[in-house]
């Protein structure tokens, strides 16, 4: 990502991230806690070298339910130790206590009334070791996070989610303008020879070259996904419905990385100006997330200085408040540029994307550096907690002045 940081004078550290799962520890901070009955089981996991969406279809495979009576409240990564919550609806305590799987540990169990979605936790908190560090990089790391903890850390997207290939974006402009064989083509074909192993760029060139049947036999069968999707094509010769094949939780996830993209380009205009609100700008309360116009910008800004309220940026969607004056522009040019428009977002690949508002800054709380020796030798360590939709990679991507995924 070609983003400007905000403490573009402090040199970044050294150091290798994630250099084994367990350097990477990440646990939710729940909303609130399951009050001991109701239809839904919250079960408490640690996962590890999982996506979440592997762990909800191991776990579902396990209990014999369907994927979609799990609720999960966020997205964590696969090369990590992660402690997340999930529901499942109608299943028996002891049963989802009892499961044993394969990366996944059930640390506890217990009732609630209602389904957990995205976005019902208070935050995460991280423990982050990074090794092949310098003895100045300790110094360095906690100068970043004093800035940021007065000025607020840029609140960007990570790169994580926009894929492996970078393009969930793409995918994703492509499901708004409802170009289903672009789609099919970013999806399918673009081979790419630092992304992809032989035998899948014999498929992606197969398909390039309108071979679909060939493809089909190249495409190995791990990427089942793309096997089901060009299965469908090869039945219909309708690339409409190839697309319909692909799971509605993916798609979302093209389309909010389209939004990401949006509001990280609006982000990196307003960087030397963070922590500034602008007369017109629509600024978020960070006490209940609320939002409200600025009319005078200098009579809020105290409360901005304080980290009360904070400017905002777009996760576009139909229903989606814009700003006024300057914020305004801003953001109508980002749009422009990347040939989106909220009315777009109205039959997103039929997802109905209504949009909302997001600050462009959050302050890390509980922050700490460290040093140590463990079994895998010397290492610094960050400690820190964000609110939710927040990325631990953008934080470390300001220490270390890098893309971190």
């Amino acid at each position: 990502m070609n983003l400007p940081f905000l403490t573009s004078e402090i040199p970044g550290i050294a150091g290798i991230i994630r250099s084994r799962p367990e350097d990477f520890f990440v646990e939710e901070l729940p909303l609130y806690e399951p009050c001991g009955q109701g239809q839904h089981v919250y079960c408490e996991i640690e996962k590890t070298g999982l996506t979440t969406f592997e762990a909800v279809d191991r776990i579902a495979r396990a209990l014999g339910i369907s994927a979609r009576d799990i609720g999960y409240a966020g997205i964590k990564d696969a090369r990590a130790v992660a402690r997340q919550t999930f529901s499942i609806s109608g299943i028996d305590e002891q049963a989802v206590a009892a499961v044993r799987i394969a990366g996944i540990t059930v640390r506890r169990v217990a009732r609630h009334g209602n389904k957990l979605r995205l976005g019902h936790l208070r935050g995460n908190r991280f423990v982050i070791k990074l090794r092949g560090v310098v003895p100045a990089d300790a110094a360095r790391a906690q100068q970043v996070l004093q800035i940021v903890g007065r000025r607020g850390m840029p609140n960007y997207f990570g790169p994580q989610r926009f894929g492996r290939r970078q393009d969930n974006h793409l995918l994703g402009a492509a499901l708004i303008r409802g170009d289903a064989e672009d789609l099919l083509r970013l999806l399918l074909g673009n081979p790419d020879s630092s992304l992809d192993d032989a035998q899948t760029m014999g498929a992606r060139k197969a398909f390039e070259r309108g071979d679909l049947r060939q493809a089909m036999h190249l495409w190995p069968r791990r990427c089942g996904m793309e096997r089901r999707v060009l299965h469908r094509l090869l039945k219909t010769g309708n690339p409409e419905k190839a697309v319909a094949a692909i799971d509605e939780r993916l798609r979302r996830l093209w389309v909010s990385a389209l939004q990401s993209e949006a509001f990280n380009e609006v982000v990196s205009r307003r960087i030397d100006s963070l922590d500034r609100l602008m007369a017109g700008d629509l600024a978020f309360k960070h006490d209940n997330g609320a939002c409200f116009r600025v009319v005078d910008a200098a009579a809020e800004q105290s409360r901005c200085d304080a980290f009360e309220i904070s400017p905002t940026g777009p996760l576009v969607g139909y229903r989606m408040t814009l700003p006024e004056g300057q914020p305004l522009e801003i953001e109508r040019s980002v749009l422009a540029a990347a040939g989106i428009d909220p009315a777009d977002f109205r039959d997103a690949g039929r997802l109905k994307v209504k949009g909302a508002r997001r600050p462009l800054r959050v302050r890390p709380e509980e922050t700490s550096v460290a040093t140590g020796t463990d079994d895998a030798g010397e290492y610094l360590q960050l400690s820190f907690t964000l609110p939710a939709g927040a990325f631990a990679t953008s934080l470390l991507r300001e220490i270390t002045k890098r893309d971190v995924t």
